[in-house]
């Protein structure tokens, strides 16, 4: 038969939505699944049907277009339907803070917290004591004035957000001054030149990529300059022949020709990770104390809260801010004020914030902490008893992540592991197709899990996930 009469043939016994509704009707799995939903996924499975046929046809065989087999595909796709698009993971790649894996965790207060505002009605916007209308902001002002010494602050929802707001309130239609060798790129193709000319604010760059003076910056100075911007480059570093100048002498030279001076510190820290062992990043503190007028930072890296940018600064560029009506658009809402102010008190104490703060602790988590969740997954694995499974025990560096810290291994210990008859490739697929999904990475042709980021409760997961593994590749 040729092969247009074939595939016209198959498409004549594709059975029909109402056909295949009518048998749903009768299967008990699908008596509590809403009618669109299954619908929807009815019409879904026989339209890839049609595609198949139209585009294969020799390979489809009569079973596949049966009743049964059309009505058993449906109940797959209606569970994929019925499952939540975000899901929980097991992060076992030894980043920190992971952005395409949620970044920083929450604390298990703010946590708490943000349940208790989120299914009540709260004060978001009602000044308890004048019994009217009151600020949102309010409820994480006096805590980030009081951690980051500031005079006023603000928040809006992402740093990148923060930086625009700022520049398109201070610099609208003039110039902004900025070393050449901190015109940084970060994730999400997010450019400092691209955010500055939304903002409406004239570029205006100095120096070199790797060597800029303090002389550069004051010959640059005009009568159109509205503002010196300094860009820490959080997420690489340069080295050799170079040279920067100083926020604080920058902020001396703005005080000099009355220009506001604001830095955008990317992830920021209120934590000194030098005392730590870790390598040293400036702290917000630091940057509020050399004068600056406008110091920004994200929420959900180093700080270890929800997404947020933060504004800190003086008050009365920061009343401007918050009077700009870009402000409201990119306000954030209940939940997120409720998990930032919990996380911003934790700070108050800082032996309990490294305790607490899921990616302070991570991050100061101790070699010997490390081995032993090693030590406990390796056990676990080999008490599988399967031949086919071989594992190696191995030092390795986890990263902070986060587009923070870039120079920064932090020693750890992870698991290789390779299986008889399967790729690293094929091993990665399926723990990335576990429920819950356990996301590694491949080196030397292994799968490697990184126990810095695995939870102590997720070990037992990531036994069972090799099991079943194993079982379904037969023997």
């Amino acid at each position: 038969m040729e092969p247009g009469r074939t595939s016209h043939c198959l498409l004549r016994k594709l059975p029909g939505v109402d056909h295949i509704l009518e048998i749903a009707k009768k299967d008990p799995f699908f008596a509590h699944i809403p009618r669109t939903v299954l619908v929807r996924s009815i019409r879904s499975i026989i339209e890839d049907l049609r595609e198949i046929i139209l585009k294969q046809s020799q390979s489809i065989s009569q079973e596949t277009l049966s009743d049964e087999h059309v009505l058993n595909s449906v109940k797959e796709h209606v569970k994929q339907l019925l499952t939540p698009n975000l899901r929980s993971l097991i992060n076992a790649t030894g980043i920190v803070v992971h952005t395409n894996l949620g970044r920083s965790l929450l604390a298990s207060e703010a946590l708490d917290h943000l349940a208790k505002i989120g299914g009540r009605y709260s004060n978001l916007e009602y000044d308890l004591a004048a019994g009217g209308r009151g600020s949102r902001y309010s409820a994480v002002e006096d805590i980030l004035c009081e951690l980051c010494g500031s005079q006023a602050a603000m928040v809006v929802n992402n740093n990148a957000a923060a930086v625009l707001l700022c520049l398109e309130t201070i610099a609208k239609g003039k110039e902004v001054i900025i070393s050449r060798g901190e015109l940084v790129e970060i994730g999400g193709s997010f450019r400092i030149p691209d955010v500055m000319e939304k903002s409406g604010g004239i570029l205006r760059e100095v120096g070199t990529t790797n060597r800029t003076h303090l002389k550069d910056y004051e010959d640059a100075i005009g009568n159109d300059t509205a503002l010196i911007l300094k860009v820490h480059r959080s997420n690489y570093s340069v080295v050799g022949f170079t040279s920067e100048v100083s926020l604080k002498e920058l902020v001396r030279l703005g005080e000099k020709y009355h220009i506001p001076v604001m830095e955008d510190l990317g992830s920021g820290t209120l934590i000194d990770f030098s005392k730590y062992g870790l390598l040293q990043e400036p702290t917000v503190q630091e940057s509020v104390g050399t004068g600056a007028d406008v110091v920004t930072f994200s929420g959900d890296k180093l700080l270890g809260g929800p997404q947020a940018g933060i504004i800190a600064g003086k008050k009365e560029i920061i009343e401007k801010i918050n009077k700009n009506p870009l402000t409201r658009a990119l306000r954030i809402d209940k939940l997120t004020l409720a998990a930032l102010e919990i996380t911003l008190r934790l700070y108050r104490d800082e032996r309990k914030a490294i305790s607490a703060i899921p990616t302070l602790r991570l991050l100061t988590l101790s070699s010997e902490s490390i081995e032993l969740r090693a030590k406990d997954l390796q056990n676990r694995l080999e008490a599988i008893d399967d031949p086919r499974l071989h594992l190696i025990r191995m030092d390795c560096a986890s990263r902070s992540g986060g587009g923070a810290l870039p120079l920064l291994d932090l020693p750890s210990k992870c698991i290789g592991v390779t299986v008889n008859g399967m790729s690293a490739n094929e091993i990665e697929s399926a723990m990335r197709e576990n429920q819950p999904p356990i996301i590694g990475r491949i080196e030397n042709d292994r799968f490697v899990m990184d126990l810095r980021t695995v939870q102590e409760d997720e070990i037992t997961i990531i036994q069972s996930a090799f099991e079943n593994m194993l079982k379904g590749i037969g023997t």
